[in-house]
């Protein structure tokens, strides 16, 4: 059985000797291993993919027995298992299909039980996809907060979903909402960036997938992509541009959270690729 351990603490000597000592203890084999300690907050960060012959339950007793001492924050999971997403959308459909697609390729460890959206126009797409559908009011969010409890959600994906989320839905499901703004953040906040580059005259554009806070678009950067434009690129070549960057940026960020591949340290991320 192949098992993903994530640990993240304070970083001290002894954790990666101790962290390999306790898979060897379950009989386990590491297949992948990577580590990182934040210069800035001291935060050490490590992600091992290992196989073993024993249970989920007895490797997890096993390992947080041996790691306690350093105080860290683990997360021990089968890598078979895949995460459910809850997807949010309005009316774009490129996210969502790219998102379907991967995951039909089986390229994306998801699992999408429940689209939730604030227009019908892509009902269709979703239930030819076998994937439930919901058509919500724009003020609704008792009814994401019905769909995460009742599909056992482990994450929200806004694949172009234009409404804010209240403080209180952001700090529930913290860390766990990816979105794709349609800007290369910092810059470009807001409606119609591609037209705000366009006055701009700029000579790139990007997009970004973040971690959704309270604060719009201020969240932790997962992923962020850029390509080449000039002063004969028209606004609606733009967009159509940066609809093929969103779409790639958003499933790369939603597979590195899928594979627990992303920590937090404060307003930043430490992504292992």
């Amino acid at each position: 059985m192949k098992l993903i351990a994530t640990l993240q603490c304070q970083d001290q000597p002894g954790i990666v000797n101790a962290m390999t000592s306790a898979i060897l203890d379950c009989s386990g084999n590491i297949i992948e291993n990577q580590q990182f300690t934040d210069p800035i907050t001291n935060l050490f960060v490590m992600r091992t993919k290992f196989d073993t012959n024993k249970l989920v339950g007895d490797a997890k007793e096993i390992i947080e027995s041996k790691m306690k001492k350093f105080k860290p924050e683990m997360s021990i999971r089968e890598s078979a298992k895949k995460k459910k997403a809850l997807v949010l959308v309005s009316k774009e459909s490129h996210c969502l299909r790219d998102l379907l697609y991967l995951m039909e390729l089986g390229e994306l460890p998801i699992e999408i039980p429940l689209v939730i959206s604030n227009h019908e126009e892509l009902k269709p797409l979703v239930e030819s996809h076998g994937i439930s559908f919901k058509l919500i009011d724009n003020k609704d969010e008792r009814s994401i907060q019905d769909g995460i409890k009742e599909f056992d959600i482990d994450f929200v994906v806004l694949a172009r979903y234009m409404q804010i989320l209240s403080p209180s839905l952001c700090e529930q499901m913290d860390g766990r909402i990816i979105n794709i703004h349609h800007s290369f953040l910092p810059g470009f906040k807001g409606a119609k960036p591609y037209h705000q580059a366009y006055q701009k005259g700029v000579k790139i554009i990007g997009a970004t997938a973040h971690f959704v806070t309270k604060e719009l678009d201020e969240g932790p950067i997962i992923e962020q992509d850029v390509t080449n434009v000039n002063h004969a690129t028209s606004p609606d070549e733009l967009v159509a541009i940066g609809r093929d960057i969103e779409r790639r940026v958003l499933s790369k960020a939603v597979k590195l959270f899928a594979e627990d591949r992303i920590f937090q340290a404060e307003n930043r991320t430490i992504v292992f690729n």
